[in-house]
């Protein structure tokens, strides 16, 4: 029983959510978790994180590559990051929710907008 998605874009869009947790956690879980770590503890934890990252990321961009193209799967993959990184700096890393991250969702639903128009 396959219970993956048949339609490429969510199959993509799904594989780049999970990628970009990993990613997330990779880049900046470490500022809150090993702040009092050796940088390089730190950065081989990060390392094998994003090892997960990159299983995940890899299949995504050769699946999505095959209905998008290269322009539409990079904004794809920003806005997916942007919609990660929100929740995970407000709620997990307890920062302050600024003004600034809607003008930024408004300029990367512009870019997407653009790039995937006729």
């Amino acid at each position: 029983m396959n219970m993956l998605p048949n339609n490429p874009l969510l199959l993509t869009t799904l594989l780049l959510v999970g990628s970009n947790v990993f990613m997330t956690f990779a880049w900046y879980g470490h500022l809150k978790n090993l702040g009092h770590s050796p940088w390089y503890i730190a950065a081989l934890i990060s390392w094998g994180i994003a090892l997960f990252e990159y299983m995940l990321q890899v299949p995504a961009n050769r699946i999505g590559y095959g209905t998008m193209n290269l322009a539409q799967l990079k904004i794809l993959q920003e806005v997916i990051t942007l919609s990660v990184f929100v929740p995970f700096s407000i709620w997990y890393m307890h920062q302050p929710l600024k003004m600034d991250y809607l003008y930024a969702a408004v300029c990367l639903m512009a870019a997407v907008y653009f790039i995937f128009r006729a």
